[in-house]
């Protein structure tokens, strides 16, 4: 109880810094149909699941001959895994998260947030411990975690570029990188190797605006990296566009080549987009590498 007073007043300041982030990501997952079943899986536990077909190698013990008495075939019965899972999410607090092509659409920041959240929402909702990556907001389990995430995901980082911390990841786990990775690759595999040595499994969200997908510059144009790290200045953008587009199919090429590599998922999104979309295919991700 003491707990929930504490954190009370930082989720009332929440509110008040990110009015829309909590009652949007609530509303999104709301909206996410849930099957009976949830996200059970096959596993220990006592309750029913399904039943099944049997395999080479399942033993007699293991047949329901209740059941396969009534057809031509075996079926074992299975139950529902009962042991929660941990999920640990990083999501990308850099200055390049910051831009928006228009004033009129949220940022990338924004909508990683948003996404993180609701995913967040469903998986506490379903009995899993999540949390961040880094010791803000550690995996727990419960309704009260929303509120440490959304507080934790209030932090900005000073740098340019994301590079994606694996700091508390769980042996065996699963794990979300949401970014738009337009950093150094190489702190991407490092991260990947990290999570790999643990057994950990998971996956990519790109989120990109819709200027950085289509490159919609032309004449003279000041290219500068949201943090002023980077500046390019050029008379002739539209000459840019063929290459900044090959380069930028080449970096999802590569994302997803790496997430194969590793039994991982990538999916890239745009906030042109709904955010609806993007909710879903990281659940679905994640119950496949469950």
């Amino acid at each position: 109880m003491s707990d929930i007073l504490a954190l009370r007043p930082r989720a009332e300041a929440l509110g008040q810094a990110l009015p829309p982030l909590m009652a949007s990501a609530e509303h999104l997952a709301a909206t996410v149909i849930l099957g009976e079943h949830g996200r059970r899986r096959a596993g220990m536990g006592d309750e029913f699941w399904q039943y099944r077909p049997a395999h080479e190698g399942d033993t007699a013990r293991m047949i329901d001959w209740r059941r396969s008495a009534r057809s031509d075939a075996h079926f074992v019965r299975e139950r529902e895994w009962q042991a929660a899972q941990t999920v640990v999410l990083w999501v990308d607090a850099s200055r390049s998260m910051s831009f928006t092509g228009d004033r009129s659409r949220e940022t990338k920041a924004d909508r990683a947030r948003l996404v993180a959240l609701a995913v967040a929402v469903l998986l506490l909702r379903a009995g899993e411990r999540v949390g961040l990556s880094g010791e803000a907001a550690p995996p727990r389990s419960g309704r009260q975690q929303i509120l440490r995430l959304a507080d934790a995901l209030a932090d900005e980082a000073a740098a340019d570029y994301g590079r994606p911390e694996t700091t508390g990841l769980v042996a065996h786990g699963r794990m979300v990188f949401l970014s738009d990775f337009l950093g150094d690759m190489a702190g991407i595999e490092a991260a990947m190797a990290r999570a790999a040595e643990r057994g950990v499994r998971g996956a990519f969200l790109q989120v990109l605006d819709p200027a950085e997908e289509a490159f919609p510059f032309d004449g003279r144009t000041i290219f500068e990296s949201m943090g002023g790290s980077i500046r390019h200045e050029t008379l002739r953008a539209g000459d840019l566009r063929a290459r900044y587009l090959e380069r930028l199919a080449q970096r999802k090429d590569h994302l997803a080549t790496l997430a194969r590599a590793s039994g991982w998922h990538y999916h890239c999104h745009h906030t042109g987009q709904a955010a609806l979309p993007a909710l879903l295919w990281l659940y679905r991700a994640l119950e496949r590498v469950g």
